[in-house]
């Protein structure tokens, strides 16, 4: 059985609806020319036809707060009903996508639909308040909810997730992304998280222009990731194991997005979590007390992140 799926954006420089909406649904190029993300385009007319669709999702429903974004969407994107409110979708779709990263409106957005009974997933971060992941928790640990980093599945890292036993010793995993802690430091956090059974004990500020951040595992290993600010495209990691040492730079969009959709329809259709739920609340976690320990210019230990 397909699955319908309504889509909900956007938020500012984030064109995830229309990434999202392409590789399940396929696109039109006009109307992808025609969208406002040249780069999205470019990404997706290198792809095979092939590479679209067959996920047993289809996205019937979009919804964005500008009438002229979303019906930009639908033609885009094959999209074949604009809704003018989002909970006008509810009866509709059997699953919804909410492809906002603008954390602060998440939990409003989401909670009509999860009060409705439907699986949502929620574009990264989640929520970078406490009380908001106490909300979200219960839908996590029941498999309602999914929501991280397409990171998590980048094609890149394959080989070391595959082969970690290789690196003997895991010392020091190395990070370095664009922009902000707060929005992005989630990919390299679920990336790392997806890579290692490692999980975060406490961050500590480092002395830097940009946003540096030193993460105790509980394996013993540094997790260092540095959020540059505004610098060209970068998604990097680098592991430095005793017996192996490699480094990743992280480049397919495309591939990561459609595994990630792949897992949530897999959710959908078990009512399993797609991802653990305790690397979610990790995940989330680790982002509050990065931004507490940058704040407070000390270092922040998980626990004290109660939720």
């Amino acid at each position: 059985m397909t699955l319908r799926v309504g889509i909900l954006g956007m938020s500012e420089g984030n064109g995830h609806p229309f990434s999202f909406s392409a590789i399940v649904n396929g696109f039109s190029h006009e109307g992808m020319a025609a969208s406002g993300w040249p780069g999205i385009h470019d990404y997706l007319r290198r792809r095979d036809a092939s590479e679209f669709g067959g996920l047993g999702l289809r996205v019937t429903h979009a919804w964005t707060q500008d009438a002229t974004v979303t019906v930009a969407l639908c033609r885009a994107c094959l999209v074949p009903h604009a809704v003018d409110r989002p909970e006008a979708m509810i009866g509709q779709v059997d699953a919804v996508i909410l492809a906002r990263d603008d954390h602060e409106r998440h939990l409003a957005m989401a909670t009509p639909f999860l009060e409705a009974g439907l699986p949502v997933f929620i574009d990264k971060p989640l929520t970078l308040d406490p009380a908001e992941l106490t909300a979200f928790r219960p839908y996590l640990e029941s498999g309602q909810l999914m929501s991280c980093s397409g990171m998590r599945f980048a094609r890149e890292l394959d080989v070391p997730r595959a082969g970690l036993a290789a690196y003997g010793e895991l010392r020091l995993l190395r990070g370095a992304i664009l922009n902000d802690w707060e929005r992005y430091g989630v990919h390299l956090v679920d990336a790392v998280l997806g890579l290692t059974p490692a999980r975060p004990l406490a961050v500590t500020p480092l002395p830097a222009r940009h946003a540096s951040l030193g993460i105790a595992l509980d394996d013993g290993a540094l997790l260092q990731i540095d959020a540059l600010g505004d610098v060209g495209p970068c998604f990097r990691l680098d592991l430095f194991g005793s017996g192996q040492v490699s480094s990743h730079e992280i480049r397919d969009n495309f591939s990561m997005f459609r595994r990630m959709l792949f897992h949530f329809a897999e959710g959908v259709r078990t009512g399993r979590p797609a991802v653990p739920p305790s690397d979610t609340l990790a995940s989330i976690r680790l982002l509050i007390a990065g931004r507490r320990a940058r704040a407070e210019e000390r270092t922040v230990h998980l626990d004290e992140i109660d939720v």
